[in-house]
């Protein structure tokens, strides 16, 4: 075997070589995927359009929605006949007169658990399984036995500024607080009650006595997992985002001669969603074979702190800019406070949170007057909705 003379040849191990085949064929990887989704990579950075319309964003989405369906097939798939679509309404079954909602807590490993995940992968954005406390909710019509639709709340994003900046904390505040907040992770109904805007009904009772009720009776008492301190579960405020840039949902929606949610700015276009269509599993893989992870708490173990962290250190080996993240897509912001005083309580101003009394039967009341019986009167597309339009998987 002829020797490596340092001073005339650069010998390379196979592992080196390994390495830097994989990061090339990653990298490539990944510009072309970015493309193939519809996003232009200048620079190092994503450009967008400066107005980009309803239907151009859920075209960007649309390789993260087939991923995640494909990937929910095999555990999902043999259950849409057997029951899930059961749950779904054809038009002619329902009579708006007679819609009376309630809320069903989804409890894990139930086929409500199925249904939730199932209901999730009809949205037109990949929509996550939320994270940290979570707390999700059917809303079922009593006369018909059929689904209305969905929410779920979890933990919410520690530091997001057009929240931050309407509560008007300090960090240290934030820090010991933000236990009161949650977010929306997903929120919307289902045909045909969608047509009959039953979307505005599912966003009103997500803001209802009884959800703050089912959080206190789950979290009240339970110790954190980091600091060890016993949760004080009262629910101040939710926060949530809109789907495709400024919505059409939250905006206007009032009860109790009130906004219920209140628009406090727009996103700065960041997040992950670009690389869920296959990629982030490579990109996992690459970053725990050639990265560092910075989360070092005994509790939180060793590994890397979130999905926003595996991309960036990935994206930073693979010699591409970790300003990948900022897809640009803007998404608006919004809060629904739960008491008169929530800001107060969640500056850390008053301990006596005084929450709305709003509950399911006087939302719905108010609901049907405002929003459900006039449309009907105007607009009987729900007629010709049917189940199985509904269906994912042939």
């Amino acid at each position: 075997m002829r020797a490596c003379m340092s001073s005339l040849v650069l010998c390379k191990s196979p592992l080196i070589d390994a390495e830097e085949s994989e990061r090339a064929r990653l990298r490539a990887r990944v510009l072309a995927a970015l493309h193939a989704q519809g996003f232009l990579v200048h620079e190092g950075k994503i450009a967008l359009p400066a107005l980009m319309s309803k239907d151009a964003v859920r075209r960007l989405h649309a390789a993260s929605v087939a991923h995640m369906r494909e990937r929910a097939r095999r555990s999902l798939a043999h259950h849409e006949d057997r029951f899930l679509r059961r749950w779904i309404a054809s038009g002619y079954e329902i009579e708006p007169e007679r819609i009376r909602p309630r809320l069903v807590e989804v409890r894990p490993r139930s086929e409500e658990e199925l249904l939730f995940r199932y209901i999730r992968l009809h949205w037109s954005v990949p929509v996550s399984a939320g994270y940290g406390r979570r707390l999700r909710f059917l809303v079922v019509d009593e006369f018909t036995g059929k689904l209305i639709g969905i929410f779920g709340l979890c933990d919410p994003i520690f530091a997001l500024g057009p929240r931050d900046r309407w509560i008007g904390w300090e960090k240290e505040q934030r820090r010991a607080r933000l236990k009161h907040v949650m977010e929306l992770f997903v929120l919307g109904a289902v045909p045909p009650y969608s047509y009959l805007l039953c979307g505005k009904l599912v966003a009103l009772l997500a803001t209802s006595a009884s959800v703050q009720h089912a959080f206190r009776k789950r979290y009240e008492g339970r110790a954190t997992r980091i600091a060890g301190v016993k949760t004080d579960a009262r629910l101040a405020l939710l926060t949530t985002h809109s789907a495709l840039g400024r919505s059409s949902l939250y905006n206007r929606l009032v009860y109790g001669g009130r906004k219920c949610f209140l628009s406090v700015g727009f996103t700065c276009g960041s997040g992950e969603f670009h690389f869920s269509n296959g990629l982030y599993e490579e990109l996992r893989r690459f970053a725990l074979a050639y990265c560092t992870p910075t989360a070092k708490h005994a509790r939180w173990g060793r590994g890397f702190r979130n999905r926003r962290e595996v991309v960036r250190k990935a994206l930073a080996a693979l010699g591409l800019s970790p300003d990948l993240v900022y897809h640009g897509i803007r998404r608006e912001v919004f809060v629904a406070p739960l008491g008169e005083n929530a800001r107060a309580f969640l500056r850390g101003e008053t301990d006596t949170l005084i929450p709305y009394p709003q509950d399911v039967e006087d939302i719905f009341a108010y609901f049907r007057e405002r929003w459900l019986l006039p449309r009907a009167r105007r607009d009987a597309r729900y007629r010709g909705f049917h189940r199985e339009e509904y269906r994912l998987w042939k």
